[in-house]
């Protein structure tokens, strides 16, 4: 009863929920689910074929993949094992801001705030003293990111280490199987069979049935499309549309290839801008994954895979494989009975490594806003609001990387550099070029660190900093910065070097089970 003392009338609840396609997006989809929806009663079934590949690049991840791994159960030290995991402090980018410059975009936060001013605005006052130096002598990941080191935060505030914050490298198509094994222990029934057709209800026009290949029929009353770039469900069945963002993002182009391991192993995600595009270095236990992104206008596919080859580090694993897709997403990530997660929804390039993330985002809000069969439209309306607003938040992000590109002279970058960007980035930019002022707003997904590391890094300087820094003492602020930079470095030399610590989660992993995904 209500507070008038009226019947509440609640529609049927979602007994069976199906999600198509398998890969990253389907399983981590599926070992979600299963924690938190089976309940002995609810069926939850999985739909994929082995005649299907996976896109299977997503390697490098951002800090709060260590949440769903825990939310889910998932053990560091077996995930690491089970993997090939490495640990990533952040991303080090070269060529970005002009040709032979360098910098880092670390997790966590630099320094710590001045009586309420933010740090990197005492920075920006103080930079240009020689004793002061750069940004990432007062930023905990970065120090140790620059030494090859690695160790868990702790929890103690007072302790520089506590700043330190880190995500995975990892092999894509292990880290599904060990998704699987969760989930199919959770309870998930996993279908083998390729979808051939999909059946509608006639009048609301929900997805009633897959067809698969064989005949057989799977029912549903929620389901979940990760199917990948077909889109099958959300964009082939519902007709949702494609907003299109390559006139921003105009890398169209991937080619792949895994080399040997390179010694020492570093705990960073490289990305090293090329002629047309950007090369990713990703350092895995047992290999290094490497990738070159370009604009298939600017470079044709031979030499965009010579361009790859020539940039290895180590000997090459394999034949260089090509990939294509577009950048955007769909006008709505959830339509009538159908919720579109992953590649499915929409694909961003991986430069910041937030393709994985948008996948847990997906999740974490659907399970947030997990409907019953009456789907309510102000849920879905709510749903589709907070995902546009993600998915648009890191466009901004990456566009940022290309719009402050410093690479004078080569067509593809000047017309990068000189290209109009959303309003909303270009406010962004302008306001911190006035003062250096940035504010992180509800649907943000990157820090007000993330946004100086790079706009600083790029050669994004602004004309002054905030007034209320020359409230402040310079010789104390100036003490105070040179503590920071010791404790830092001292803290850092005293971790252990990465791979001996990845190395040591290995061994203390437990043995791993590996009859559920055979």
């Amino acid at each position: 009863m209500d507070g008038g003392g009226s019947a509440l009338t609640l529609a049927a609840p979602i007994d069976h929920v199906v999600i198509v396609g398998g890969g990253t997006a389907g399983w981590m989809t599926a070992a979600a689910t299963a924690h938190v929806l089976a309940n002995g009663r609810r069926r939850i079934t999985l739909v994929e074929s082995d005649d299907i590949g996976t896109i299977g690049v997503g390697e490098a991840t951002i800090p709060p993949i260590r949440a769903f791994n825990a939310r889910i159960g998932v053990d560091e030290a077996g995930f690491v094992a089970a993997t090939g995991a490495t640990f990533k402090l952040g991303i080090e980018f070269r060529g970005w801001g002009d040709r032979d410059g360098r910098y880092l975009h670390p997790f966590g936060d630099p320094g710590h705030d001045f009586s309420g001013v933010p740090f990197h605005q005492v920075w920006l006052k103080h930079r240009h003293r020689p004793d002061v130096g750069p940004l990432q002598r007062y930023w905990m990941s970065a120090v140790a990111a620059d030494d090859a080191r690695f160790d868990r935060p702790r929890a103690d505030p007072s302790l520089p280490i506590s700043q330190l914050n880190y995500a995975y490298h990892f092999d894509a198509g292990l880290y599904a199987a060990h998704l699987r094994r969760v989930a199919e222990a959770g309870g998930i029934r996993r279908v083998e069979g390729r979808v051939a057709a999909v059946d509608q209800h006639g009048e609301n026009g929900h997805v009633t049935y897959l067809r698969l290949a064989d005949g057989r029929l799977i029912d549903g009353d929620l389901f979940i499309d990760c199917s990948g770039f077909r889109s099958l469900l959300l964009g082939g069945t519902m007709a949702v549309p494609f907003q299109d963002w390559s006139h921003w993002l105009p890398c169209d182009r991937a080619v792949t290839v895994p080399s040997a391991r390179r010694d020492p192993l570093l705990p960073v995600t490289r990305s090293t801008a090329r002629t047309a595009g950007w090369q990713w270095r990703i350092p895995l236990q047992h290999r290094t994954g490497n990738g070159l992104v370009y604009s298939s206008a600017h470079l044709d596919e031979d030499a965009a895979a010579g361009m790859l080859m020539a940039g290895l580090d180590g000997p090459a694993l394999g034949d260089p494989r090509p990939l294509s897709f577009r950048t955007g997403r769909r006008a709505r990530f959830w339509h009538r009975n159908v919720v579109a997660i992953g590649l499915s929804a929409g694909f961003l390039e991986p430069l910041e490594s937030t393709s994985i993330h948008l996948v847990q985002s997906g999740i974490q809000k659907l399970l947030a806003l997990f409907p019953d069969r009456g789907f309510a439209p102000v849920e879905v309306d709510e749903y589709n609001r907070l995902m546009t607003a993600q998915f648009d938040a890191v466009r901004d992000f990456v566009i940022l990387h290309y719009k402050a590109n410093g690479r004078v002279g080569e067509p593809f970058w000047d017309a990068l550099r000189t290209m109009a960007v959303p309003d909303s980035l270009a406010s962004r930019i302008n306001l911190f070029r006035e003062k250096g002022r940035l504010f992180r707003y509800d649907d943000d997904l990157f820090s007000v660190a993330s946004w100086v590391a790079v706009l600083t890094g790029q050669g994004i300087w602004p004309r002054g900093h905030d007034p209320l820094v020359d409230s402040l003492d310079d010789q104390r602020v100036l003490a105070a910065l040179a503590g920071l930079a010791d404790a830092y470095s001292r803290t850092a030399a005293a971790m252990p070097a990465h791979d001996r610590f990845v190395d040591y989660l290995r061994a203390s992993a437990p043995a791993l089970d590996t009859r559920a995904a055979s």
